[in-house]
């Protein structure tokens, strides 16, 4: 049996039910591309003596093994469009999602198991206590949907966290409105940097005044008290200026 290893984040699944549930949920389909963080027909595993286990019980035609860190991984490299799931090392979840908001146009959708804190964030609707950049720098390229709750039990070694999957859907190109999505990433996250200071405050840098009632957007608000749109919106306008 493999010893989780906490450089790693490892924390492996044994529940049969949640694992049942899971595989339900993602209804994997023998034509799919399915690229997974951790073991799947392509496999991204950074952990040797699975590696090694791998290579030993499954033959080359059935697990594509690709030995490394996931984000280090170009996915331009597999085929399209990829499904991608993955029990996601949860030191390390945030800078994976933003990774593979990179690739959106090339996944048909992904699941992953987080910290339920996580998720929470993910799905955070504005001007709620969840919401927050996590929130805005994912809705605006995914629909996202927490569909189960997993607890610690479920795991060995257990965590000391609650656990939650979560379905992202890349949204259309057409719906994708950032023109400058550099600059988006750069307002929201000074945006947000303050949480407790109001608009006028954290976008000072970015909007006079007289910008925020061009943009109808009241300057003593928060961030999080703006929609994903309203964000959208503040960068087209500067990129306009």
């Amino acid at each position: 049996m493999h010893k989780a290893r906490k450089r790693f984040g490892q924390n492996f699944l044994v529940d049969e039910q949640i694992i049942a549930d899971i595989i339900r949920a993602i209804r994997p389909e023998q034509v799919d591309n399915m690229v997974e963080i951790g073991p799947g027909l392509h496999v991204v595993e950074i952990d040797r003596d699975i590696i090694a286990r791998l290579e030993s019980d499954y033959p080359k035609d059935k697990l594509i093994i690709h030995a490394g860190d996931a984000l280090k991984f170009d996915l331009s490299t597999l085929p399209v469009p990829l499904r991608v799931v993955g029990n996601l090392p949860y030191n390390i979840s945030s800078p994976l999602l933003f990774y593979f908001a990179e690739y959106a146009d090339r996944i048909t959708d992904m699941h992953f198991m987080l910290q339920n804190e996580v998720v929470e964030r993910m799905v955070a609707a504005s001007s709620t206590p969840a919401y927050g950049r996590l929130s805005v720098m994912l809705q605006y390229r995914f629909h996202m949907e927490k569909l189960l709750d997993v607890p610690p039990e479920s795991f060995r070694p257990s965590p000391k966290v609650d656990s939650a999957i979560v379905r992202l859907i890349p949204l259309p190109a057409s719906e994708v409105v950032v023109r400058d999505e550099k600059l988006f990433a750069e307002v929201v996250a000074s945006a947000f940097g303050q949480r407790r200071k109001t608009l006028r405050n954290t976008l000072r840098s970015y909007l006079k005044e007289t910008d925020f009632e061009t943009l109808g957007i009241d300057a003593q608000l928060r961030a999080e008290n703006l929609g994903v749109s309203e964000f959208a919106k503040v960068v087209n306008f500067l990129g306009k200026k």
